[in-house]
């Protein structure tokens, strides 16, 4: 399985944000106008909701917020690289800069495992951070995960 098969383009942003919900909101903006959410509000209150129960800043500058629901078919990451980091109650309380927004169906988590596995894996390498802080396109960031 290859984490590029669940990205887009079109679905990462380089961006500023002051607080993780502005973070999560731009995100979520950023889904539904590539047409990948039926109903932002309903994805960005089960993404809010899911932070509430614990973060999933899940150290070294990474959060990996997630939302599952009834609608959706197929899994989706967005991935939002900060010019600066957000307080994200982090488990090591760094600052996040790379948030890996995770949507799909609350039916599959068998894959939904293994989508977090994989993508844990790639973003563990501080070369790939590094390398993802220097990407000027979206594009250079997906081909990052080939």
């Amino acid at each position: 399985m290859s984490i590029v098969k669940y990205l887009d383009p079109r679905l990462v942003v380089f961006f500023d944000a002051k607080t993780r919900d502005a973070a999560i909101k731009i995100l979520v903006d950023q889904i539904a106008e590539a047409g990948k959410i039926h109903d932002k509000k309903a994805f960005y209150n089960a993404t809010i909701d899911r932070e509430k129960i614990v973060s999933t800043g899940i150290g070294m500058g990474v959060a990996v917020p997630h939302a599952k629901l009834p609608a959706y078919e197929d899994f989706f990451i967005a991935i939002g690289i900060l010019k600066e980091g957000v307080d994200w109650n982090a488990l090591d309380g760094a600052p996040v800069r790379f948030i890996f927004l995770i949507g799909g169906p609350d039916d599959k988590q068998t894959e939904y495992l293994q989508i977090l596995s994989k993508l844990t894996l790639a973003i563990k390498d501080e070369t790939m951070r590094k390398k993802m802080l220097a990407a000027q396109t979206p594009e250079v960031v997906v081909s990052l995960f080939r």
